[in-house]
């Protein structure tokens, strides 16, 4: 039966944005991460006042690299955020919008919801179109959780004060708000790439954790080949391969090279890989 055929049907009252919203937070791995965002800053600020009176009961001293990175984290709110982004832009951020985008269409094939949903009917461009809409606002939620979080907790513990850098001189609070925020948009254009990946994935495979952990692994296994320096300028084209640029924001004047050439490079990637999924998607059978 064609759509017109429908009296009263249209395309665009189907599967509502809010509607969707509402059913991914009430989904226990929605909750987990967003919760896991706010847990993540206690675990560190909680780890730094052990490690504190580990060092005032030997008299000082000792911590090596650890230490040097904690003396500037424990510094101001600002650092302390920093320090949260930093720790968690290798592997813990990659994770959570992996969740997101791949679990998002894998888990309702998984479930035997997906065909019913198509036969409502929801055209299969607005359920993926919604799905992805839906998955990039709780990475955005998740990403300003943890920063959030970081800099209320750093504030109230170790007060306001100017963003450090061991690559440049202090940098005074205001333009550091700023600096953090650049930060923060440069972490989510970076990770559309692992967006773009989780959710071509999960348009390919019916398990969710397949389409999960196959970006995160992707994610990892372009990391470590961008270490192999023998493979010289081919490591340019690697997609982790800008991940570090966020550093140029630290530096005085800001370096934008590296940082425009990450940022483009991750909005190519991730439309190849969402492009491939809306036409896959566009064109299989559905059957679970």
């Amino acid at each position: 039966m064609s759509a017109s055929a429908a009296t009263g049907y249209k395309a665009s009252r189907t599967m509502p944005i809010w509607a969707e919203v509402r059913r991914q937070a009430s989904r226990r791995r929605t909750q987990l991460a967003l919760g896991f965002m706010v847990l993540l800053p206690v675990i560190i600020l909680l780890a730094f006042e052990f490690d504190t009176d580990r060092r005032d009961d030997d008299g000082g001293g000792g911590g090596g690299a650890f230490s040097s990175l904690a003396d500037l984290a424990t510094s101001g709110g600002l650092n302390f955020t920093l320090f949260c982004l930093a720790v968690s832009s290798s592997f813990l951020l990659v994770v959570v919008v992996a969740l997101c985008f791949g679990d998002t269409v894998a888990s309702e094939a998984s479930w035997g919801s997906l065909r019913y949903l198509l036969a409502i009917p929801v055209p299969r461009a607005r359920l993926l179109g919604v799905k992805l809409i839906v998955a990039a606002g709780y990475s955005l939620v998740a990403l300003f959780l943890l920063a959030g979080t970081g800099m209320l907790l750093g504030t109230i513990r170790y007060g306001w004060g100017p963003l450090g850098s061991s690559i440049a001189a202090e940098i005074p609070p205001g333009e550091g708000v700023l600096r953090l925020l650049g930060i923060l948009a440069y972490f989510a254009v970076t990770l559309l790439v692992v967006a773009g990946l989780a959710f071509l994935l999960s348009v390919l495979t019916d398990a969710a954790l397949g389409a999960v952990g196959g970006a995160v692994l992707l994610w990892i296994l372009s990391s470590i080949l961008d270490q192999i320096e023998a493979l010289g300028t081919i490591r340019n084209a690697l997609p982790s391969h800008y991940n570090d640029a966020w550093m140029g924001l630290l530096s005085t004047p800001i370096q934008t090279e590296d940082l425009a050439k990450g940022a483009i490079s991750a909005v190519v990637y991730a439309t190849i890989f969402w492009s491939v999924a809306f036409y896959r998607f566009t064109r299989k059978d559905v059957t679970s």
